[in-house]
């Protein structure tokens, strides 16, 4: 084994010994779509023979029967990861995908009733569901809230219908804004999923998607960039996209307009009105446990002397099969300690405040000495503050994250 140089010597052999388990969240995986996007990269499979919204059928959805298996397989999967975190509160949970609003308002209760039971629940946990525009109804909004669902998370994407419509969404302009105001009945803790950096998109295209969405004043936006991931159409045939001077002009001057109304950047992509940041994604950026269960979901579980993680089959049918053989979990691993210490920093610097130097050692069960080479690397390159008390990207960190997070990739190969 080759050791980088500025790798300390012999933390591979440390062994890790946990004084206390972080908070934990459950993840619920709904891998089905009406249709596959362009550039998603997520386990989602496109439901053979569902209508679209507005095309002789209203609502795509998935079938009766299929949902019925669905929500049996999950409860299974439950049920046999409970001997790993046994006794442990959760404290979020999140149902994504895929398109988590195919399933009805009953297939939702049902799969909460099942986490009620089997799981000592927060009294106050937040509990998201992903929802498409081109997806939901009124009545629909109105069970999940009835389920216990109490935060929306929207899959916007752009509120320009030539966009829209290279973007691959099944949703329009004007049913997107439905959508907000439908949600806004039943729902007082939204997100709103915006992207930039579209195909032919120019930056007062880009700000006119921020200043809709913030006439709806949600309590959260998510602003990604597009990226060209591998797997996808659009990484096989790449559409014409704004060069890289020109979707910096978009990042800066969304981050600027945000700021004027009051939404606090706390991570890359993530913006928040006060006492409204995703408790549950801080969870994950924090390096917190997670529980995920559904088709190709993840976990990272941590014990006292060790770290696993999971992954569950990914095709929806090799799920249901698995599941119902009591045998879900396709991989399972334990994480080395070199793998702690770049995943802790892979996380929680992409928190724009970066994170309490203790956070460190109580989520790696590491000595932050065990990356001091690093740490001074990326302060000489300006690419990260700290002081005895907090540890946080600068500006430049911030801009350049993958450069920053090279110095620790590099640490632990």
């Amino acid at each position: 084994m080759t050791v980088h140089p500025l790798q300390p010597a012999g933390l591979r052999l440390q062994a890790v010994n946990f004084q206390a388990t972080p908070p934990l969240s459950l993840y619920i995986h709904i891998p089905w779509c009406v249709r596959k996007c362009p550039y998603c990269d997520f386990n989602s499979h496109e439901v053979r023979g569902a209508p679209l919204q507005g095309e002789g059928g209203g609502e795509g959805g998935i079938s009766a029967t299929l949902e019925k298996q669905y929500v049996a397989a999950l409860a299974r999967d439950l049920e046999l990861a409970l001997p790993l975190i046994w006794g442990r509160k959760v404290y979020t949970v999140f149902f994504g995908g895929g398109t988590p609003s195919l399933l009805s308002g009953e297939g939702i209760a049902e799969i909460l009733r099942n986490v009620r039971l089997l799981l000592p629940l927060d009294l106050g946990a937040e509990i998201t569901l992903e929802a498409n525009p081109g997806t939901v109804e009124a009545e629909r909004f109105a069970a999940y809230r009835e389920a216990g669902v109490n935060r929306l998370s929207l899959g916007i994407q752009s509120f320009n219908d030539a966009h829209l419509q290279v973007l691959g969404r099944i949703h329009n302009a004007d049913e997107a804004k439905r959508a907000i105001e439908i949600a806004q009945q039943h729902f007082d803790n939204i997100n709103l999923d915006l992207m930039y950096a579209l195909p032919r998109q120019t930056l007062e295209q880009a700000l006119q998607d921020v200043q809709t969405a913030l006439s709806f004043m949600p309590q959260h936006l998510s602003c990604y960039h597009l990226t060209l991931e591998p797997n996808t159409l659009f990484y096989r045939n790449p559409p014409p996209l704004p060069d890289d001077d020109a979707s910096s002009d978009m990042q800066q001057r969304i981050e600027e307009l945000l700021a004027a109304h009051d939404y606090q950047h706390y991570e890359t992509s993530a913006f928040a009105l006060p006492k409204r940041r995703s408790r549950h994604n801080l969870n994950y950026w924090q390096f917190g446990d997670y529980l995920g269960i559904g088709a190709g979901a993840h976990s990272k579980l941590s014990f006292h002397d060790r770290v696993i993680r999971q992954v569950r089959h990914r095709q929806p049918q090799a799920y249901l099969d698995a599941a119902a053989k009591s045998a879900p979990v396709q991989e399972e691993h334990d994480v080395a300690p070199a793998d702690l210490a770049f995943e802790f920093m892979m996380n929680a610097l992409r928190l724009n405040e970066g994170f309490d130097t203790t956070l460190f050692q109580e989520r790696t069960s590491l000595s932050l000495l065990s990356i001091r080479r690093e740490l001074e690397e990326a302060e000489r390159r300006g690419l990260l503050f700290r002081d005895h008390q907090r540890i946080a990207p600068t500006k430049l960190g911030q801009r350049f994250l993958n450069d920053l997070l090279e110095i620790f990739l590099a640490a632990k190969n």
